[in-house]
Protein backbone atom coordinates (compact mmCIF):
# COMPACT_ATOMS: atom_id res chain seq x y z
CA UNK A 1 0.00 0.00 0.00
CA UNK A 2 1.12 3.73 -0.87
CA UNK A 3 0.20 6.99 0.15
CA UNK A 4 0.17 10.34 -1.38
CA UNK A 5 -1.08 13.83 0.27
CA UNK A 6 -1.49 16.31 -2.70
CA UNK A 7 -3.06 20.04 -2.70
CA UNK A 8 -5.26 20.18 -6.03
CA UNK A 9 -5.05 23.90 -6.45
CA UNK A 10 -7.78 25.62 -8.94
CA UNK A 11 -6.71 27.51 -11.84
CA UNK A 12 -10.50 28.15 -13.31
CA UNK A 13 -13.47 28.34 -10.99
CA UNK A 14 -15.58 25.36 -10.30
CA UNK A 15 -18.49 24.66 -10.78
CA UNK A 16 -21.40 22.87 -8.21
CA UNK A 17 -22.98 19.47 -9.07
CA UNK A 18 -24.97 18.87 -6.92
CA UNK A 19 -28.39 19.40 -6.86
CA UNK A 20 -29.92 22.38 -4.31
CA UNK A 21 -33.63 20.20 -4.61
CA UNK A 22 -32.98 18.05 -1.53
CA UNK A 23 -36.51 15.76 -3.21
CA UNK A 24 -34.26 15.59 -6.31
CA UNK A 25 -31.33 14.43 -4.12
CA UNK A 26 -32.75 11.96 -1.83
CA UNK A 27 -34.58 10.36 -4.63
CA UNK A 28 -31.99 10.10 -7.31
CA UNK A 29 -28.78 11.11 -6.78
CA UNK A 30 -28.45 10.22 -3.31
CA UNK A 31 -29.86 6.80 -4.65
CA UNK A 32 -26.76 5.63 -6.30
CA UNK A 33 -24.92 5.90 -2.87
CA UNK A 34 -23.77 2.66 -2.22
CA UNK A 35 -25.02 2.39 2.09
CA UNK A 36 -27.61 4.47 3.75
CA UNK A 37 -25.81 5.98 6.14
CA UNK A 38 -23.39 7.52 3.02
CA UNK A 39 -27.14 8.38 1.63
CA UNK A 40 -28.59 10.37 4.98
CA UNK A 41 -24.79 11.75 5.00
CA UNK A 42 -24.60 13.53 1.45
CA UNK A 43 -28.77 14.17 1.90
CA UNK A 44 -27.91 16.38 4.91
CA UNK A 45 -24.92 17.72 2.98
CA UNK A 46 -27.00 19.58 0.53
CA UNK A 47 -29.04 21.89 2.70
CA UNK A 48 -28.69 24.95 1.39
CA UNK A 49 -30.52 27.96 2.62
CA UNK A 50 -28.47 30.56 0.49
CA UNK A 51 -28.81 28.82 -3.29
CA UNK A 52 -31.52 31.11 -5.62
CA UNK A 53 -33.46 28.41 -6.89
CA UNK A 54 -34.47 24.55 -6.76
CA UNK A 55 -32.73 24.27 -10.32
CA UNK A 56 -29.46 25.55 -9.04
CA UNK A 57 -26.20 23.03 -8.41
CA UNK A 58 -24.68 23.54 -5.64
CA UNK A 59 -21.77 22.13 -3.54
CA UNK A 60 -22.62 20.43 -0.51
CA UNK A 61 -21.47 21.35 2.90
CA UNK A 62 -19.77 20.28 5.62
CA UNK A 63 -20.97 20.75 9.31
CA UNK A 64 -19.32 23.83 9.83
CA UNK A 65 -20.82 24.91 6.73
CA UNK A 66 -17.79 25.20 4.08
CA UNK A 67 -18.04 23.86 0.73
CA UNK A 68 -16.44 20.18 0.41
CA UNK A 69 -16.23 18.00 -2.38
CA UNK A 70 -16.65 14.21 -1.78
CA UNK A 71 -14.16 11.59 -1.89
CA UNK A 72 -16.50 9.93 -5.08
CA UNK A 73 -16.19 12.90 -7.15
CA UNK A 74 -12.35 12.96 -7.54
CA UNK A 75 -12.60 9.19 -7.76
CA UNK A 76 -14.97 10.19 -10.45
CA UNK A 77 -12.53 12.52 -12.23
CA UNK A 78 -9.98 9.69 -11.94
CA UNK A 79 -11.77 7.63 -14.04
CA UNK A 80 -12.64 10.00 -16.52
CA UNK A 81 -9.10 10.55 -16.94
CA UNK A 82 -7.89 7.56 -17.12
CA UNK A 83 -10.52 7.20 -20.24
CA UNK A 84 -8.82 9.70 -21.72
CA UNK A 85 -5.80 8.83 -21.31
CA UNK A 86 -6.37 5.14 -22.02
CA UNK A 87 -6.76 6.32 -26.10
CA UNK A 88 -3.22 7.08 -26.02
CA UNK A 89 -1.99 3.77 -26.97
CA UNK A 90 1.23 2.88 -25.79
CA UNK A 91 2.60 6.27 -24.47
CA UNK A 92 0.38 6.93 -20.81
CA UNK A 93 0.12 4.06 -17.57
CA UNK A 94 -3.20 4.84 -18.14
CA UNK A 95 -3.12 2.67 -21.50
CA UNK A 96 -1.84 -0.10 -19.91
CA UNK A 97 -4.75 -0.12 -17.19
CA UNK A 98 -7.32 -3.53 -17.90
CA UNK A 99 -10.45 -2.68 -16.01
CA UNK A 100 -9.47 0.52 -14.87
CA UNK A 101 -12.86 1.47 -13.38
CA UNK A 102 -12.48 -1.78 -11.07
CA UNK A 103 -9.33 -0.87 -9.93
CA UNK A 104 -10.26 3.01 -9.20
CA UNK A 105 -13.30 1.26 -7.20
CA UNK A 106 -11.87 -1.28 -4.84
CA UNK A 107 -8.11 -0.68 -4.81
CA UNK A 108 -7.19 3.41 -5.20
CA UNK A 109 -9.18 5.51 -2.17
CA UNK A 110 -9.22 8.91 -1.58
CA UNK A 111 -9.50 10.41 1.77
CA UNK A 112 -10.86 12.43 3.83
CA UNK A 113 -14.66 11.20 2.54
CA UNK A 114 -15.68 15.57 2.71
CA UNK A 115 -12.54 17.60 1.52
CA UNK A 116 -13.44 21.25 2.72
CA UNK A 117 -12.22 23.94 -0.17
CA UNK A 118 -9.56 26.24 0.94
CA UNK A 119 -10.64 29.93 -0.66
CA UNK A 120 -11.00 33.57 -0.16
CA UNK A 121 -14.15 35.19 -0.77
CA UNK A 122 -17.74 34.24 -1.31
CA UNK A 123 -19.12 31.52 -3.28
CA UNK A 124 -20.31 33.20 -6.78
CA UNK A 125 -23.02 31.92 -9.48
CA UNK A 126 -22.30 30.94 -13.20
CA UNK A 127 -25.27 31.20 -15.68
CA UNK A 128 -24.83 29.66 -18.91
CA UNK A 129 -27.49 28.54 -21.86
CA UNK A 130 -27.26 25.25 -22.46
CA UNK A 131 -28.28 23.52 -26.30
CA UNK A 132 -29.64 20.71 -26.89
CA UNK A 133 -30.75 18.97 -30.56
CA UNK A 134 -34.35 17.27 -29.97
CA UNK A 135 -37.35 15.66 -32.52
CA UNK A 136 -38.65 19.10 -32.17
CA UNK A 137 -35.70 21.27 -32.63
CA UNK A 138 -33.14 22.83 -30.94
CA UNK A 139 -33.92 23.49 -27.23
CA UNK A 140 -32.23 26.01 -25.06
CA UNK A 141 -32.34 25.92 -21.51
CA UNK A 142 -30.39 28.65 -18.90
CA UNK A 143 -28.32 26.49 -16.33
CA UNK A 144 -26.92 27.84 -12.97
CA UNK A 145 -24.10 27.07 -10.62
CA UNK A 146 -22.59 27.43 -7.38
CA UNK A 147 -19.06 28.96 -8.17
CA UNK A 148 -15.80 28.64 -6.35
CA UNK A 149 -13.38 30.96 -7.61
CA UNK A 150 -9.75 30.22 -8.90
CA UNK A 151 -7.38 30.22 -6.49
CA UNK A 152 -9.22 27.72 -4.28
CA UNK A 153 -8.00 24.62 -2.99
CA UNK A 154 -8.34 20.86 -1.26
CA UNK A 155 -5.62 19.02 0.31
CA UNK A 156 -6.39 15.15 0.07
CA UNK A 157 -4.68 11.77 0.24
CA UNK A 158 -4.74 9.39 -1.96
CA UNK A 159 -4.50 5.03 -1.15
CA UNK A 160 -2.83 3.00 -3.53
CA UNK A 161 -3.72 -0.69 -2.34
CA UNK A 162 -1.30 -1.94 -5.63
CA UNK A 163 1.69 0.64 -5.61
CA UNK A 164 2.27 -0.03 -8.77
CA UNK A 165 -1.03 2.07 -9.60
CA UNK A 166 1.22 4.90 -8.12
CA UNK A 167 2.53 6.05 -11.69
CA UNK A 168 -1.39 6.28 -13.09
CA UNK A 169 -2.76 8.69 -10.38
CA UNK A 170 -0.10 10.97 -10.41
CA UNK A 171 -0.74 10.99 -14.27
CA UNK A 172 -4.47 11.78 -13.48
CA UNK A 173 -3.37 14.34 -11.22
CA UNK A 174 -1.28 15.91 -13.96
CA UNK A 175 -4.09 15.55 -16.22
CA UNK A 176 -6.43 17.92 -14.20
CA UNK A 177 -4.55 20.89 -15.71
CA UNK A 178 -6.29 20.06 -18.87
CA UNK A 179 -9.60 18.84 -17.98
CA UNK A 180 -10.76 19.61 -14.35
CA UNK A 181 -13.52 18.30 -11.67
CA UNK A 182 -17.03 19.71 -11.32
CA UNK A 183 -19.76 21.00 -14.45
CA UNK A 184 -18.97 22.50 -17.51
CA UNK A 185 -15.15 21.16 -17.53
CA UNK A 186 -15.21 20.84 -21.33
CA UNK A 187 -15.27 24.52 -21.24
CA UNK A 188 -11.70 24.53 -19.01
CA UNK A 189 -14.14 25.04 -16.00
CA UNK A 190 -12.91 23.30 -12.60
CA UNK A 191 -9.10 22.90 -13.91
CA UNK A 192 -6.58 22.89 -11.25
CA UNK A 193 -2.66 22.13 -10.74
CA UNK A 194 -1.48 19.41 -8.35
CA UNK A 195 1.54 19.72 -5.72
CA UNK A 196 2.98 17.24 -3.54
CA UNK A 197 2.49 18.16 0.01
CA UNK A 198 4.31 14.22 1.27
CA UNK A 199 5.46 12.17 -1.65
CA UNK A 200 4.52 8.38 -1.31
CA UNK A 201 5.30 6.65 1.04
Amino acid sequence: MRKLKVRLTFTEEILGTASNDPNVHEEYIASKAPDAPSRQEEVAAIGIVEAVEKSMTVFPRNAEGCPVLFDYQVKGFFKDACSMLARLKGQTESSKMKAYKKIIDGLIFVKPRMIPFVFDGKVGNCQRPLRAQTAQGERIALANSETIPAGAYVDLTVVCLDGSHAAAVEEWLDYAKLRGLGQWRNSGKGAAEYTKLQDWS
